[in-house]
């Protein structure tokens, strides 16, 4: 296995940077593939210059890379599981299908395929670590937390099981627990990459949810100021939340909108947008918020891709609430999140990162309310029983 795929198939470091020193087919399947994993506009076009080398070459991933070029991540995901049927060892074709799904809010389809591989290869750790993400997202946390274990007990570096633990224990609510057991295998991950921050925004968010700001703001200071667009993510994610909560945050949201601001108007992916939208708004950067909602208008006035119709149903209504709260308008941004679709959590991303739509409706909710009925405004359940099978 090359160190590329390896370092893929573990969420550490570099994979792209890697599989670009590679020679040969498989390297540039590989380099096509991690482009279209990438949320970035830039690197996902890149991914076409790189297909157009391959689409002469005969080698079935090279027509699930075409298909995802054109936008078509579902169709896509439909190729790999004929690629799996044949080869339920192509460990390539499961971890792009499994980020596909990801973006496309699918986690049924996620563990339906991963299943079907974990018959044919049992002891991978990289199959167990997504099966075991699959499973939580579906709210079977016993199995999944199970799974997770064993595949770091056979790879202690591979961060998607540490991934599948941390969700297992946020969507449990074992939040003490679940500082004690990251910061005891922190180790394994400090230092690694984009993935690396991410679980220190899992970390933060169970102090968040201990009542501990200061602990979250002290992790993300260390942290969590990366330039990745994964890591603004992350970044906007936890400083929303604590905004939310009228946690004071000094000039962070100034300079994390600074960082968003190159994205405004790339309206590529509606969870990147929702998520550049919060840092505009919380920063007052009325402009940049502006520039993106044009951004999304003109995307849903141009009909292809699967980000059209999260863009047309989810991402520019819910963007739309988030500018509404930044005004005060609370009565709309409370009503603009109530009205959004069944088909919401296709906006993609995992349960404890959209439940940041949920809290943003109470929050607004509760502001638009007179203290009296606020007093008396349930708050949004734990999601552990939202999110249940």
């Amino acid at each position: 296995m090359s160190q590329a795929l390896h370092a893929f198939l573990c969420h550490r470091g570099d994979p792209l940077s890697l599989a670009r020193q590679e020679e040969g087919l498989r390297a540039r399947l590989l380099e096509a593939s991690l482009l279209l994993c990438s949320r970035e506009k830039r690197q996902f076009e890149q991914a076409g210059w790189v297909y157009a080398q391959l689409k002469d070459y005969s080698d079935p991933h090279i027509a699930a890379i075409g298909v995802a070029v054109d936008g078509d991540y579902a169709r896509a995901c439909r190729v790999y599981d004929e690629i799996l049927a044949r080869n339920p060892r192509d460990l390539l074709a499961l971890a792009v299908a499994q980020v596909f799904d990801y973006y496309l809010g699918d986690p049924q389809s996620m563990r339906a395929r991963s299943a079907r591989v974990l018959q044919a290869w049992p002891e991978h750790h990289a199959v167990l670590s997504m099966h075991a993400f699959a499973l939580e997202e579906c709210g079977d946390y016993g199995r999944a937390e199970e799974l997770a274990r064993r595949a770091l007990e056979l790879e202690p570096q591979d961060l998607r099981a540490h991934h599948a633990v941390a969700h297992v224990m946020e969507m449990q609510g074992r939040f003490e627990e679940g500082v004690r057991w990251m910061g005891e295998r922190s180790r394994w991950w400090s230092g690694a990459g984009p993935a690396s921050t991410h679980l220190w925004w899992h970390l933060a968010l169970y102090h968040v949810e201990l009542g501990r700001p200061r602990h979250a703001l002290a992790i993300y200071d260390r942290r969590m100021r990366g330039e990745a667009l994964s890591e603004l993510i992350d970044a906007s994610a936890l400083l929303w939340r604590l905004h939310l909560q009228k946690v004071s945050l000094g000039n962070r949201f100034k300079t994390l909108a600074a960082r968003w601001s190159p994205y405004a108007e790339d309206a590529h992916c509606a969870f990147n947008d929702l998520h550049a939208m919060m840092a505009f708004v919380a920063a007052g950067r009325r402009d940049c918020a502006q520039r993106l909602l044009a951004a999304q208008e003109r995307r849903v006035r141009r009909v292809w891709g699967c980000n059209h119709d999260m863009t047309r149903l989810v991402g520019l209504p819910a963007c739309r609430a988030l500018a509404a709260f930044g005004e005060g308008d609370y009565a709309t941004a409370e009503r603009l999140l109530r009205a959004l679709p069944p088909v919401a959590h296709r906006i993609g991303g995992s349960h404890a990162q959209r439940d940041v739509l949920q809290l943003t409706r109470f929050a607004a909710l509760s502001r638009k309310s007179s203290p009296a009925s606020a007093a008396r405004i349930r708050a949004p359940a734990p999601l552990s029983l939202v999110y249940a099978a």
